[in-house]
């Protein structure tokens, strides 16, 4: 989730270590105010936040109809077919401690709207012959306070146990699931991310934004964009998806619907098998 202007409550929890990873590493992260947010200021970024001068969970992506920096390329559509062969690791973001953002009409935390699309995504995946791999499957973190060291947080234990099951599981894609919010209630649309300068995430953001847009057909076409998040770091292909805005009070309605979320399911897995069929014909 993405929260301007908006008090955290319980889930303000070690908001920078989404970042942290790339942070000091990227040119990009590092001039995002130009690239990603061009109508924005750093320190408007930072209004509202419980720490100033820090980093938020995830790039902050004011939505503009300026045209993006670096958008990724436009697709033509094809229905999805098999995944057979194919591993895939669903993550349903946040969990246990960490709520995430919170919806403005129903007080639902995002981390529950995450586990439920995520698992519509799983049913999908599976029904196209796919091993699916999920990070979880309840309300929980995977942070382990017994093993973790004293220099490291739950948060930032709880991620890389994310990455290291996508690791040790030969994930050939990662999709992490996640609900987006903003201080104008208005804003609304599904939004893909990648890490920036990676091909295989720039294709796959691609596939799964124009997914989304042929089956949900948002008012706010969106276009996939490059972020800086701890998730995106491997070069499996990954992308982080926002399935659309908890704060907007229609959006927050359809997301609550399992009918949504099973359509939604069934987009993300139409993306994930065009994203496979495009880099198999780039062969």
């Amino acid at each position: 989730m993405v929260c301007f202007g908006h008090a955290h409550t319980v889930s303000d929890i070690d908001w920078r270590e989404e970042v942290g990873f790339l942070a000091e590493k990227s040119p990009f992260f590092r001039n995002f105010a130009s690239h990603i947010l061009p109508v924005l200021t750093f320190a408007t970024l930072l209004v509202g936040t419980a720490l100033v001068g820090v980093a938020l969970t995830r790039i902050p992506q004011r939505p503009t109809d300026a045209a993006p920096p670096s958008p990724a390329p436009e697709t033509s559509y094809i229905a999805a077919g098999s995944l057979t062969g194919r591993t895939i690791l669903v993550d349903p973001g946040h969990g246990g401690y960490d709520g995430g953002a919170r919806c403005r009409d129903s007080g639902v935390w995002e981390k529950e709207v995450n586990l439920a699309v995520a698992l519509a995504v799983e049913k999908s995946l599976t029904q196209r012959g796919a091993t699916v791999l999920m990070t979880r499957r309840t309300d929980t973190d995977l942070c382990d306070d017994t093993t973790r060291p004293a220099n490291v947080t739950k948060k930032r234990q709880d991620m890389q146990c994310r990455v290291d099951m996508a690791v040790q599981g030969q994930a050939d894609m990662v999709l992490s699931i996640h609900m987006n919010e903003y201080r104008v209630r208005s804003e609304s649309g599904p939004q893909v991310f990648y890490r920036a300068g990676s091909g295989a995430g720039r294709l796959l953001a691609g596939t799964m934004q124009e997914a989304l847009i042929t089956a949900l057909s948002p008012q706010k076409e969106r276009a996939a964009m490059p972020g800086d998040y701890f998730i995106l770091q491997l070069d499996t292909p990954s992308v982080l998806v926002e399935c659309g805005f908890i704060s907007n009070p229609a959006e927050e309605a359809l997301l609550l619907s399992p009918a949504y979320q099973e359509k939604l399911g069934e987009a993300i897995a139409d993306g994930a098998a065009e994203y496979f069929r495009l880099a198999q014909a780039e062969k």
